[in-house]
This record gives structure tokens, C-alpha cells and sequence, in this order.
């Protein structure tokens, strides 16, 4: 694909962070408190977000596969899956002026597939260009907590674990620290947040950060 039009007006919102720690309850808060504004929201997810990228998720998150999915392959589908998201559903969005709230994006895989999987930087990065270009999030809102009160929170939804939530604790450690190792490279774009404190807390938290940011973009 080319590279994303610097100019876009539209903006590019992702919520970060490991399994269980309430990206899906402060997405639909972000999402109602940006339409609230009068704005234009598009939520997607990642991996998915489109019909073909939902088919690759079920491959990425299949419990019961056949077979190990190898740590490349899996990257690689990842990647498949974020190629078809991007051009069919979140540049078109942008490139209209709409803000695009995204459940989980580039950072995932380097906390994942990178530092949870140990696949090389070097060579996620190669990947990252290839697929998206200039393409960044605007802001990530990275919701923090320990991996043991996630697992716990994971744990008593009672549900079937998938490929991902089925990991050992050692990898959700990892996780957690490639999370934060971005967060802290890149404190401009970042968002640290507190997801251990009670939920009115943490979205008065997102909310402090949209009226921040919406400011300095000149969306009010």
C-alpha cells in the first residue's frame, strides 16, 4: 500500500494493553464521548476489523487448531489482517475526517509477537513500513495492570480461553513489559493509565487525556 497522507484530517485513537484489562467497557466510553462532541467515530479492532480480517482472527485466536501455529505464521497473519484493515476500513475513515478508535494496533504486535513471542524488532519493523507506511496512531491509550489481577479478571469471565488468553503467566509478564517499553519511548503519543482503579476512575482519566489531546488537534 502507500504510504498514509500525512495531511489526513481525520485521527487515529487505539487502546492498548494485555488480556483482561477492560479495553472493551473504555473503547465504548471513548467512542460515546467522542460522539457526544459531534464527531464521527469509527471503532474497530484488531486483528480484524473487516469481513476478510475477522476470518484471520479466527485462525490467529483458534484454541483447538489442528496443528501449533507457528510464532512467524502468526505474525504474519497478523500482518495480513492489518494490510486489509487499513485499506479497506481505517484510511478511507481518516482520509474522510473521521477519528478511528482501534482495539489494539501496531503496538500489540511488538508487545506480543515481539517481546511475548521473541520474534526479532528488526523484523517487525520491516513489516510495519511495508503495511503501513507512514500510518501511526495519534494517541494510545495504554491501560496498565498487573498480569496476576488481569488473569484473575480473565479467569472469571468462565468463558473458553482463546490461543492467546490460554498463554502461561511468564508470557503476559512479557507482555505487560513490551507494553511499557513503548509507552515509555514514546511518552508524546502514550497514555499510561491505571486500569487496577475502580472504572469511574480510569475514565475520568481517558476523558482528562481526549480533552487534552482534542485541544492541541484543534477538535474541540
Amino acid at each position: 500500500m502507500t504510504s498514509a497522507d500525512k495531511t489526513r484530517p481525520g485521527r487515529l485513537i487505539t487502546l492498548e494493553g494485555g488480556e483482561g484489562v477492560g479495553k472493551s467497557t473504555n473503547i465504548a466510553f471513548v467512542v460515546e464521548w467522542l460522539q457526544q462532541r459531534g464527531h464521527e467515530v469509527v471503532s474497530t479492532r484488531e486483528p480484524g476489523g473487516t469481513p476478510r480480517a475477522e476470518q484471520m482472527r479466527e485462525l490467529l485466536l483458534d484454541p483447538q487448531g489442528s496443528e501449533p501455529l507457528d510464532a512467524d505464521a502468526e505474525l504474519l497473519l497478523v500482518f495480513a489482517a492489518r494490510a486489509q484493515h487499513v485499506a479497506q476500513k481505517i484510511m478511507p475513515a481518516l482520509q474522510r475526517g473521521a477519528l478511528v478508535v482501534c482495539d489494539r494496533f501496531i503496538d500489540a504486535t511488538y508487545a506480543y509477537q515481539g517481546v511475548g513471542r521473541g520474534i526479532e524488532t528488526s523484523r517487525i519493523a520491516a513489516l510495519e513500513q511495508w503495511v503501513l507506511g507512514d500510518l501511526r496512531p495519534d494517541l494510545t491509550l495504554l491501560l496498565d495492570m498487573s498480569e496476576q489481577v488481569a488473569r484473575q479478571r480473565v479467569l472469571s469471565r468462565g468463558a473458553v480461553l482463546d490461543r492467546f488468553e490460554d498463554q502461561e503467566g511468564d508470557f503476559f509478564r512479557a507482555v505487560r513489559e513490551g507494553y511499557l517499553t513503548r509507552a515509555h519511548s514514546e511518552p508524546q503519543r502514550f497514555a499510561v493509565l491505571d486500569a487496577a482503579l475502580p472504572l469511574e476512575d480510569v475514565q475520568q482519566h481517558i476523558a482528562e487525556v481526549l480533552e487534552q489531546r482534542m485541544q492541541q488537534w484543534g477538535l474541540e
